[in-house]
C-alpha cells in the first residue's frame, strides 16, 4: 500500500483528534479509570474523530485504542494502534505536554508512526525504511556520548508508591545522569529522543498505544529501542528503553536491569 497515502491519512486523523482536544479545553468532565488514572470526554471525542477518518479511508483495517477500542472484524493485515490523548493528566492540569499518537502495523510489524503535538503544532512522522521527520524535515538523535552528560526521562506508574520498582529505578539513575525528568507523555518522550531534545527514555508500565508510533519514529531517526531487560522489544511488553544509540543505552540498561534488592 502506498506510504504517502497512509501517512496522509494518519496525519489528517491526528489533526482531527487534536482539534477535538483543543475544542474540549476547559469544557471536559474527568473520571478515574483507576487511582490517578484519568480519562476525559476529550479522550473519547478525539478517538471517535480519528477512527471515523481512518475507517472512511480503510474500512477493512483493524484498530486498537486506549479507550476501549478493539476493532478486529474480518481479516486484515493492517492494525492501527491509537492513543487519542497521550498525557491525559497533563491535559487535565493545563500543562501543554500531550499529543495524539497513531501507529500502524502490517502483519504484526510497525510500518508507520505519527505523533502530533497540537500546542507546538509539531507533527512527528515516520514510515519504515524512510527515516523520521518533524514537520516534514528529517530528524536525528543527539550524539551525547555518556550518561553523566545526558538528559533522560522516565515514565512512572500512576498512583505509584515509594516502594514501586519504577521509583527505585528512577532514584538509581538520578545521581548518574546530568538531568532526570518525568514529563507525562511516552509518545512525546520517544519523539524527543528522535529529535535530539533528550538523550534517553525508559518505562516499565506502558501499553501498546502509548508507544507504537513513537517506537517507529525513534528507530527510523537512528535511535535505539529495546526492552529494559535485554535487546528484544515488542509493543505488547510494557518495558522499553529508548536512547540516542550511544553508550548511554548500555549505561542505562545496566543501571535499570540490575536487581533492586
Amino acid at each position: 500500500m502506498n506510504s504517502t497515502e497512509l501517512i496522509k491519512t494518519a496525519e489528517t486523523a491526528a489533526r482531527l483528534g487534536a482539534k477535538c482536544l483543543l475544542d474540549w479545553v476547559d469544557k471536559f468532565q474527568v473520571s478515574e479509570k483507576g487511582r490517578a488514572d484519568l480519562v476525559t470526554d476529550a479522550d473519547f471525542a478525539s478517538q471517535t474523530a480519528i477512527v471515523e477518518h481512518i475507517s472512511q479511508q480503510f474500512p477493512s483495517h483493524h484498530m486498537l485504542g486506549e479507550e476501549g477500542l478493539a476493532h478486529q472484524e474480518g481479516e486484515s493485515d493492517y492494525r492501527w494502534v491509537i492513543d487519542p490523548l497521550d498525557g491525559t493528566s497533563n491535559y487535565v492540569h493545563g500543562f501543554p505536554y500531550y499529543c495524539v499518537s497513531i501507529g500502524l502495523e502490517f502483519k504484526g510489524e510497525l510500518i508507520l508512526g505519527v505523533v502530533y503535538d497540537p500546542n507546538a503544532d509539531e507533527m512527528f512522522s515516520a514510515f519504515r525504511e524512510q527515516g523520521a521527520k518533524l514537520n516534514g524535515k528529517p530528524i536525528t538523535p543527539s550524539q551525547i556520548p555518556s550518561l553523566d552528560q545526558a538528559m533522560v526521562v522516565a515514565s512512572l506508574p500512576v498512583g505509584t508508591s515509594a516502594q514501586d520498582i519504577a521509583v527505585k529505578r528512577f532514584l538509581r539513575v538520578l545521581p548518574e545522569a546530568q538531568t532526570v525528568q518525568r514529563t507525562g507523555s511516552a509518545a512525546l518522550n520517544l519523539c524527543y529522543v528522535s529529535a535530539g531534545r533528550i538523550d534517553g527514555y525508559w518505562s516499565s508500565n506502558l501499553k501498546p498505544w502509548d508507544m507504537a508510533a513513537g517506537v517507529l519514529i525513534c528507530r527510523e531517526s537512528g535511535g535505539t529501542v529495546t526492552s529494559i531487560e535485554d535487546g528484544s522489544y515488542s509493543i505488547e511488553i510494557p518495558s522499553i528503553l529508548a536512547t540516542n544509540g550511544t553508550n548511554i543505552h548500555n549505561e542505562l540498561q545496566t543501571l535499570l536491569a540490575e536487581p533492586l534488592f
